[in-house]
């Protein structure tokens, strides 16, 4: 016999336990719910494409990242690292196919060979959601309302989602003149919030000397309200201008539907991908700000110009699960589960099995999730097993009698059918 083999799986990737695994799954329920309440419709795109698709937008920062080779017939592969540049390739293969705006979510993992943090995997799943073939302020601003009613879904607690306008950024960099290093100093920061204003403002000088880059940090520091913030960016940058109308008209939107409180003008925000141009946005949990943003995204003018001479507008954000799940275990606002089911039939008799998969196939038929235990061991046990997994109650088959007992509280109702067990479940007494 062969030596056995060490069970053990790379750095930055995990296994999940049913107990982590149905909390993910829960939440992405209610993610999903609430991206098509808004009716956006689903994607997928094969987990593996021709590398020179996913690092044609990419940059240098993603090529060291990308997980990169060559398959067995020869081609040059990588697994792709987000879900955006996949989409771009997505939209140009299939344009004729799709009606504009189109409204597209995509739940999927994606992968990056990067150094591993609390929050932060090599492996990871990703929940992106995008509006294509329309540049206006109200697709903005929708993209921005899912942020902020998504999370609310999920229980997120109170949040600030950061907004600023790329765009507007640069004509302020244009009137200093170094708009010729707009993306180095875009990028640069973009990093302000990991390494510091000092760092920052040594990388800057370095870019465009003292005191534009000066001017630069006084540009990007906090100020007041958003209309005050605005009106500060916008006499920097030259005066009233498109950029500074659309950002007037998404404040406006969140006044008239009440989300006002859950956005801030921050000229910080920057986003460090090229491909942004417009308005970009990052999210954060106001009670664990120091996990990072769990919702970013932004506006993009020619996502798909690599793969087609159509110009195609569009906006979109992406969650980031694990981090924003790291997040919520933090705040004791995911406590696990280990099964779906709500109740247990418990096995007196192994013989009596067929009866015992009746009551559990007619509480299902119910909608009551219903595991039915398989071996013939003491109660104590099975209570013990049902406890273990989360399921609050559990039903003991008696002859032609049921008996509920309620787990928790060690309380038993005797005497009951299974009509009348559903009726209490029914009535909320369910966990």
């Amino acid at each position: 016999m062969s030596d056995i083999i060490e069970p053990r799986i790379l750095k930055g990737f995990r296994d999940f336990l049913p107990p982590s695994e149905i909390e993910r799954r829960l939440l992405l329920e209610k993610v999903e719910e609430s991206f098509r309440s808004f009716g956006f419709v689903p994607i997928d795109t094969p987990a593996l494409e021709y590398a020179e698709i996913l690092l044609g937008k990419g940059g240098g920062e993603t090529e060291k990242q990308i997980y990169r080779f060559t398959d067995n017939g020869g081609r040059d592969v990588a697994l792709r690292f987000d879900l955006t540049v996949p989409f771009a390739r997505f939209l140009a293969e299939h344009r004729e196919e799709l009606s504009l705006p189109f409204k597209r979510y995509h739940i999927a993992k994606v992968w990056r060979g990067e150094n591993t943090q609390r929050g932060r995997y090599r492996e990871f799943t990703q929940c992106d959601f995008d509006t294509v073939g329309s540049d206006t302020a109200a697709a903005d601003f929708e993209i921005l309302l899912m942020i902020q009613s998504t999370l609310k879904n999920i229980n997120a607690g109170e949040l600030t989602i950061r907004v600023n306008h790329r765009g507007l950024f640069n004509r302020f960099l244009d009137k200093i003149g170094v708009s010729d290093k707009s993306v180095e100093i875009l990028r640069t920061v973009d990093k302000l919030s990991k390494v510091g204003q000092d760092a920052t403002l040594e990388t800057l000088k370095t870019l465009v000397g003292s005191e534009n880059a000066r001017s630069i940090l006084d540009y990007i520091a906090p100020r007041g309200s958003f209309e005050e913030t605005l009106e500060a960016l916008t006499k920097a940058a030259g005066g009233p201008c498109p950029e500074s109308e659309r950002l007037t008209l998404i404040r406006r939107f969140m006044t008239d539907t009440g989300t006002a409180d859950s956005f801030t003008l921050d000229p910080s925000i920057t986003r460090g991908l090229d491909y942004y141009t417009g308005v970009v946005y990052e999210t954060f949990l106001n009670e664990l700000p120091e996990i990072g943003s769990v919702c970013s995204g932004g506006r993009y003018d020619d996502l798909a110009g690599l793969y087609s001479k159509e110009k195609l507008s569009g906006v979109g954000s992406s969650i980031g699960l694990d981090r924003l799940i790291a997040g919520l275990e933090s705040l004791g606002k995911l406590k696990g589960r280990g099964s779906y089911a709500r109740a247990a039939v418990a096995c007196i008799r192994e013989e009596d099995g067929g009866i015992s998969q009746g009551i559990g196939q007619k509480l299902r038929e119910a909608g009551i999730n219903c595991e039915v235990f398989l071996d013939e061991k003491k109660l104590t046990q099975q209570f013990i097993l049902a406890e273990k997994k989360g399921i609050p109650w559990m039903i003991i088959p008696d002859g032609g009698a049921l008996t509920l007992r309620n787990l928790s509280a060690r309380e038993n109702r005797e005497g009951l059918t299974v009509d009348s067990i559903i009726d209490v479940l029914k009535k909320g007494e369910i966990a």
